[in-house]
């Protein structure tokens, strides 16, 4: 199951929490960190674990679209307050800031062992997304992932802003519109080590909500180069990236013709189509857009178990 689109919804704005489940996102983030001003952490807390809390019904419905959670930062000592309060909502996942690696994604996790089991959920249900190149420190620390077996562990992504901000950077992207040496390594590394953990790899926002052809483009070339998702900072990215991450009508046609074609010679060591060779790497990169077809329209939620007291 994958999810396309991640609408970053602030946790301070019940207009904006209102509307969340009615944008087409799949998923549903409510933030805790960046969009929320310090003075309005705590009210931003209670709302989101009102609204958790207000739609946990959603689990028990099967319901495709995702709940989750970006928290306050590791070093912010605002994280653990925000788990004890949000977790009675069951959300699907958390998103972990300027995570510093997997020690630190290892302490969040066994703090929601302890949470989900007071607030009867499934043992290990709660997944976890660690923004995971927002520093340079964290940047260094991507590949460490892959050997750092984490069970909940969900997916990777990274913040272009923040590293920039992080490492005194005024340009992000050449003048042909390309990331710069910095950002072009940290997004690299998000993609394959998230591929090697058998994880998402979620692409960072494009923040210029007005240009959305210049959105179009990211998001079909993050799809391109191996993401499976995108973050949206407005309700209106979202129909952009939910295309641009969904297989149109002509891939899946000349995905099925290449797994026709080579189940009609099945017994033949090379099988070809209008006379070209279909080796083992594009056969499974056909039955991978095939079976992600079969999810269009739908993000793939990962349904929560509930735990009933005995």
């Amino acid at each position: 199951m994958r999810y396309r689109s991640w609408l970053i919804v602030p946790g301070d704005s019940e207009k904006k929490l209102g509307k969340a489940m009615g944008m087409g996102a799949d998923v549903a983030v409510v933030d805790l960190d960046e969009t929320v001003p310090y003075e309005a952490k705590g009210a931003a807390r209670a709302r989101a674990a009102d609204w958790l809390a207000a739609h946990r019904r959603q689990i028990l419905e099967q319901s495709t679209m995702g709940r989750w959670v970006r928290i306050n930062t590791f070093e912010s000592r605002l994280w653990r307050d925000d788990l004890i309060a949000v977790m009675r909502g069951a959300p699907h996942g958390i998103i972990l800031p300027r995570c510093a690696g997997p020690d630190a994604l290892r302490e969040v996790a066994a703090e929601l062992y302890e949470l989900e089991q007071t607030n009867h959920l499934a043992p290990g249900s709660t997944r976890l997304l660690p923004m995971a190149g927002d520093t340079p420190r964290s940047a260094l620390t991507i590949a460490s992932y892959v050997d750092a077996a984490i069970p909940r562990l969900a997916g990777l992504t990274w913040s272009a802003e923040n590293l920039a901000v992080a490492i005194e950077a005024s340009r992000l992207r050449d003048s042909r519109g390309g990331w710069t040496d910095a950002f072009r390594h940290v997004r690299g590394q998000i993609v394959l080590a998230a591929h090697a953990c058998g994880a998402m790899p979620i692409e960072t926002t494009y923040d210029d909500v007005e240009d959305v052809k210049g959105l179009r483009l990211a998001a079909k070339m993050a799809r391109a180069d191996g993401f499976t998702g995108m973050f949206a900072c407005h309700p209106a990215q979202v129909p952009e990236i939910n295309a641009a991450f969904t297989p149109s009508e002509e891939e899946l046609a000349e995905a099925r013709r290449i797994v026709a074609a080579v189940e009609d010679h099945a017994e033949e060591e090379m099988s070809a189509l209008d006379r070209r060779r279909l080796d083992e790497p594009r056969v499974r990169l056909a039955k991978q857009l095939l079976a992600n077809g079969e999810n269009r329209g739908n993000g793939g939620g990962m349904p929560i178990r509930i735990m009933r007291p005995a």
